[in-house]
This record gives C-alpha cells, structure tokens and sequence, in this order.
C-alpha cells in the first residue's frame, strides 16, 4: 500500500501576501465595536509559541486609537526582537466581544478563503519561517523588527484546506500532548526551588541539630534561634562598601580578571579591584539585593557591594544567609531601584559559631547539589520536549510527516 505523505514537492508554492485577507468592511467592523468593553493585549499576555492571556479587559474608549485592532480567527505576531525569536505570538480566539486590541508591536494576520487561520498560526511558529524572519529583521541592535515585506513575500507550501485541516488536527493533539508534559516539569521545577529555598532558609535561621534548645531572637521575621546563636548587625559583622566604577568600553568577552556587577559577571577587563573570596549584593536596579560570589583576583563594579568580613566567618554561609533575608525588600522605591547600605548594614543577623558556619555550610552544598543535578535533568528534558515541538509544527507543515501518521 502505497503511502500518502504530505509531500511539500506536490504542493503549490504562493506568496503568502495573497493568501491573506486585507479587507474587512465597514459594515463587518462596526458591528463588532458595538461592545463597550474589549480585550486588550499587552505584549505579555501574548504567549511563547502559541497562546493568550485575555484576562485584560479595558473600556474601548481608552484603547481605540493607537493600538492595534484584532479579531477572532486572527493570528497575531510579535515584530519586535527579542519576542519575535522566543516566538511570541498566537491565533485570536474567544475575544471579548470578538474584537481586542493590542500593543502596535503585533503584526495582525487574517487567512483568506484558501489558507486556514489555525494551519497559519502553526506556519507563523515553525522554525522555517521564524529563522527566516530573524534573518530579515532590521533596525538597531535590540530594537529590530521583522519587516512587513518579509511576512508578505514568504513563500507558503500550501496544501489543499482538507490536509491544513488534517495537519492542524494534529498538531492540536500532539502540541498539547507535549504542552501538558512541560507544564507537569514546570511544576517539578518551582517545587523544587521551593523545597532548595526552605533548606537553606531552615539551615541559616534553625541549624542543624534538631535537639538543640532555642531562644527568642528579637527579630519577628527571624523567629526562634538556637540558644547559642548571637544577634548581630551586619555592620558589626562585615564592611559593605561599593565597588570602583569601571566603563564599559573597559570591558571584554575575554581577559584576565573577571569584572562583577549588581547581577553577576559583566566580563573581563586587565586589572583587578578584590583578591580572594567574597559575597556581593547587587546595589541597583530592579534586581538590587540579590547574591553573587566572586573567587580569586577580580574587578567589582560600582553596582555590587561587596562585604568584607571584619571577623572570623564562613562566607557561603553568610552568603546564603543574606539571600535568606531578601534583600530586595529594603530597596529604596525609585525609577532605578537601590539599595542604601547604611541601611542594610543596620539591619541584624543570626550568627553561629565559626565552625557550626562551615558545618552548615558543607551540608548545604551536599543537599543542594542533589537538588541542582535534578533541576539540571529536568531542564535539559524541557528544552528537549520545547525542540521536538518546533521541530514537530515545522516538519508537518513542509510536508514531510506521512498522513497516516497524522490521522491515526
């Protein structure tokens, strides 16, 4: 029996600027603004591959002019680097009213009577024609944008409406299948930072002997602490100073000395600020208080704080004792958010002995790499099942998946 493949080879190869539909009437579109009330679509609520958030209803009043108009059966594309690449777009179903509006970043696509809108929409996320758009984009780096004459020059195989049909029944089924799949490991994830979080959280503030006697610490976000524990300001306990200002063009993919900054590693550059091992605190921006560690001879940025023991102290232990007590909270609310450090340096922390810090210190990293090696194993199977996805929507709609394959 011979098979019936879908084979591209057999199927008409148009521009799909004359699949589309630009034309609505006057008459058709009035009616639908009848509503008081229309779903509005930031660029958020436009899922990764497929999906809305249509959660946003506004006053047609306030989004009328100078957004985007969308209907149901459209499909919508971001234009915009970066959400063009993670392949940001979706097809318009189940609209308020039938009618939304959205950010002006969308391109709106409505199929005409020879191309189904949900066969367009597994078309518009394939890996063929996002490549091939990325390819295309123009404008300045982390502003560029796919242009229009990309969308409607691309060159559409199209199969008959009945094998579009066959072809988005499938990837229905199969899309969900694997959608289902990710979200299940999804879940595994966030359950286990969660379960990462509560470890470190209950060896920093409760240590490790589940016999030892307790006292009240003062603190009421701390609770009890161990009896022989001391309270502490972090400003007695260490230094917090900023580190030297450095310019970008100073900065390299290479070198010698790595250059930190509020969230990380930045680069390289030739000459170094700090020698040995230390904690550092992001000191602006939207993720100001969070925790890096900086080993060896390195440069750290006017945009880390860097905390200077000024005794005898583990500092992974204080490490992660400050990431226990997020920082974030305490910065100052401003259009770049800050950290001031006489005020965190005011701020008070459990303090065991030296030798409880590295005991505490060990076991964490033992029962938190057990944990890491997991989320590691549950990301790569992530991204394995996200590129059978692309690679499953590209390969049906070239053409290259046996319709039985599809149908049974």
């Amino acid at each position: 029996m011979k098979n019936s493949v879908t084979k591209s080879s057999e199927w008409q190869k148009i521009r799909l600027r004359f699949l589309l539909n630009n034309y609505r009437s006057d008459e058709e579109i009035n009616r639908l603004k009848q509503s008081n009330d229309v779903t509005f679509l930031p660029m958020e609520s436009v899922g990764e591959r497929g999906g809305l958030d249509l959660s946003v209803i506004r006053p047609k009043s306030e989004v009328e002019s100078g957004y985007t108009l969308f209907f149901d059966q459209d499909v919508l594309i971001a234009k915009i680097t970066p959400c063009f690449e993670n392949g940001k777009g979706a097809l318009a179903k189940d609209l308020f009213g039938g009618i939304g509006y959205g950010t002006t970043e969308l391109y709106v696509l409505n199929s005409g009577s020879e191309l189904l809108p949900e066969f367009l929409f597994y078309l518009t996320i394939s890996d063929d024609f996002r490549i091939n758009g990325e390819a295309a984009m123009k404008g300045a780096a982390g502003q560029k944008r796919v242009p229009n004459e990309f969308i409607q020059n691309f060159r559409v195989r199209l199969p008959s409406l009945d094998i579009q049909q066959k072809i988005s029944d499938y990837l229905d089924r199969e899309t969900t299948q694997i959608d289902n799949l990710i979200a299940a490991k999804e879940q595994m994830l966030t359950l286990l930072k969660e379960k990462r979080e509560a470890l470190i959280s209950h060896a920093v503030t409760r240590g490790l002997d589940p016999n030892v006697a307790f006292k009240r610490s003062g603190l009421d976000w701390l609770g009890d602490i161990p009896q022989h524990w001391e309270v502490k300001k972090l400003g007695y306990l260490s230094s917090l100073k900023s580190g030297d200002t450095i310019t970008a063009d100073t900065i390299a993919k290479h070198g010698m000395y790595p250059v930190y900054g509020g969230n990380g590693l930045r680069g390289y550059t030739d000459s170094f600020t700090h020698s040995g091992n230390y904690v550092l605190i992001g000191r602006q921006g939207a993720l100001c208080g969070n925790i890096n560690y900086a080993h060896g001879e390195f440069w750290a940025s006017e945009h880390a704080v860097v905390v200077t023991p000024l005794e005898k102290c583990d500092y992974r232990w204080l490490g992660e004792s400050l990431r226990n007590m997020n920082l974030n909270q305490y910065s100052l609310s401003a259009a770049q958010p800050g950290i001031a450090i006489d005020r965190i340096s005011a701020l008070k922390i459990a303090v065991p002995p030296f030798e409880e810090q590295q005991l505490i210190t060990g076991y964490l990293d033992q029962e938190t790499s057990k944990i890491d090696g997991l989320l590691s194993a549950i990301k790569e199977s992530i991204a394995l099942l996200k590129e059978r996805r692309s690679a499953l929507i590209t390969a049906a709609v070239t053409g290259q998946i046996i319709l039985e394959e599809m149908t049974s």
